[in-house]
């Protein structure tokens, strides 16, 4: 096996999870559509993976790799014909077996609400990304990150408490 496939192994099996979870963040809880772009994702972390220079770490790195990715999915998806939110919510209640599952749904729900840079801030948070790391990454002093994921975070209290209300 060559060092290029040992090395790819090794970030694939370290970061997959994390790459699945970013990608369910940006397709507002799609668990089909998150695995698919993060197949993606590490399709275009394979074809960079001679390219990388070691000038960041992995996990930034790949960061990088699957925002872009996302990113550029969203902009595609533009183009395609639109559900009705209704519609997308009732479905993901109507298809949850437990509690647990339902309030899964729902954050990753209200996640696909927020703006495309509030999503990628609030899914580095639920991955427990070091502050100073994301700020880096986002390219935010680290005040700012604080001052932002707060705001996020009462933005997506108000959205979760808001549709639990709608739907009663």
């Amino acid at each position: 096996m060559d060092s290029q496939r040992l090395v790819f192994d090794k970030i694939h099996d370290q970061f997959f999870g994390m790459v699945l979870q970013m990608c369910r963040g940006f397709m507002k809880g799609d668990r089909d559509l998150a695995y698919d772009l993060a197949q993606d994702v590490f399709i275009n972390v394979w074809n960079a993976l001679p390219r990388y220079r070691a000038e960041a770490s992995y996990k930034t790195w790949i960061y990088r790799i699957t925002v872009n990715t996302c990113l550029l999915q969203i902009r595609k998806d533009k183009n395609r014909i639109k559900v009705p939110l209704e519609t997308v919510a009732s479905v993901a209640v109507a298809d949850t077996t437990s509690q647990a599952r339902e309030d899964e749904d729902l954050l990753y729900w209200a996640i696909g609400q927020l703006e495309e840079v509030d999503r990628l801030i609030i899914m580095m948070v639920l991955d427990e990304v070091d502050q100073e790391e994301a700020a880096q990454i986002l390219g935010l002093t680290q005040n700012n990150l604080r001052v932002k994921t707060h705001r996020i975070k009462t933005k997506l209290k108000t959205l979760i408490e808001n549709e639990r209300q709608r739907n009663g």
